[in-house]
């Protein structure tokens, strides 16, 4: 079964703001909610199908990646893998109902009577996620059209090793938090016309993790990270454009007082494409402006052209015109996309000399009113015609 659109999920335009995605978002939660709908299957999936959807269009980075690919995202955010941002497992539960402390503040946990009340929704103490490296990737139009595996070395904040990234001692100089009693997080409780909502934030004395340091690491002085040069291999598909930013999963630093179960964050990899001397880019054909002499563009002949990957040599119709377009068929770049190679296209120009020596000029005079040399008014139309598409 296809995926709806996130915009058509969500009842908002492509153009909608932040604010206008969230507003809808908080409607459709109220909506479905399972308290309020218990044992609705069908309110269910509207309810996970929303929370899909805002998790995608509330963030710009993502969003940005949907309105340019739609739900081809792939694995680690690279599109093509045919499985969209999320897999058959789909969000959890637990997933959902983070992003209600966006819509409601803090940490949401239904109270409103139904089987699957706050209990359900409790956490324990929180997993930090690292911050994302940015780097920028060189390719050349070859690489492009290929696809290529890059290796580079990344200095990184990396676990510490000494002890496994709490900050810790040995990793095991902890107490348990005295304000959340190990929970990692703390909770309030407000009265709304829904009835009573359990509200939960991080717990502000552990920063969520439900433990308190009493002797930190000597090595990482308690921060629970190092300096390291990491070595990172990724592959990058054919067809990725100028400024475009694929995702490596994991690549990136990880968090300070992660602990055994910190997450590292992303390496966002910007393609940045090198200009061809010779190839100009266009989507995904490539176009090279080919200088024909006088004699061969009149007569015919062959012409040698540079291709992505090597060269090829063309046939040459007597009577080419300036402004010809000839084509080489699946010569150009693949769709990031579909894979489908684009076309190279070769633009023809004809040099007419502009100094010749007086044997040239004579032989020039003596073809001056010869009946082939000079167009008909139907054979100009015909040229002209076929050179509009420069002026529009």
């Amino acid at each position: 079964m296809s995926k709806r659109d996130y915009y058509e999920v969500l009842g908002v335009d492509k153009n909608a703001t932040a604010d206008q995605i969230r507003k809808a978002y908080r409607k459709l939660a109220i909506k479905y909610h399972p308290d309020k709908n218990p044992d609705d299957k069908d309110a269910e999936e509207k309810f996970k199908e929303a929370a899909e959807a805002y998790d995608v269009l509330s963030d710009d980075e993502k969003r940005k990646k949907y309105d340019q690919f739609g739900h081809d995202m792939g694995p680690q955010g690279f599109p093509g893998g045919g499985g969209g941002y999320y897999s058959s497992g789909g969000m959890s539960m637990d997933d959902i109902f983070e992003h209600f402390g966006d819509i409601f503040g803090g940490r949401f946990s239904g109270q409103w009577g139904g089987a699957t009340g706050g209990g359900r929704r409790r956490r324990g103490p929180s997993v930090k996620k690292g911050s994302d490296l940015r780097v920028r990737v060189k390719m050349t139009l070859a690489e492009i059209a290929t696809g290529v595996t890059k290796t580079l070395k990344i200095p990184t904040q990396d676990k510490c090793t000494y002890c496994n990234g709490t900050g810790a001692k040995d990793g095991t100089a902890f107490s348990t938090c005295p304000t959340c009693h190990g929970s990692g997080v703390v909770q309030t409780v407000q009265n709304t016309m829904f009835g009573q909502m359990a509200s939960e934030s991080v717990c502000p004395t552990c920063n969520g993790t439900g433990k308190v340091i009493t002797t930190q690491c000597t090595h990482c002085h308690g921060t629970g990270v190092e300096k390291k040069d990491n070595q990172v291999s990724f592959h990058i598909p054919a067809g990725v454009v100028d400024g475009m930013t694929l995702t490596v999963s994991q690549k990136g630093n990880f968090p300070r007082n992660g602990g055994a179960e910190g997450i590292p964050g992303d390496l966002l990899v910007v393609i940045e494409e090198i200009k061809d001397e010779e190839l100009i880019r266009d989507g995904n054909d490539v176009i090279y402006n080919l200088m024909l002499d006088l004699p061969t563009a009149v007569l015919g002949g062959s012409a040698e052209v540079p291709t992505i990957n090597g060269r090829a040599r063309l046939k040459i119709a007597p009577g080419t015109q300036p402004g010809k377009v000839l084509r080489l068929r699946g010569k150009g770049i693949p769709d990031y996309q579909s894979r489908m190679p684009g076309d190279e296209l070769i633009n023809v120009m004809v040099y007419i000399p502009e100094q010749l020596n007086d044997e040239e000029k004579k032989l020039f005079e003596s073809l001056k009113d010869k009946p082939g040399i000079k167009p008909d008014q139907s054979t100009v139309k015909r040229i002209f015609s076929k050179l509009r598409h420069i002026f529009e």
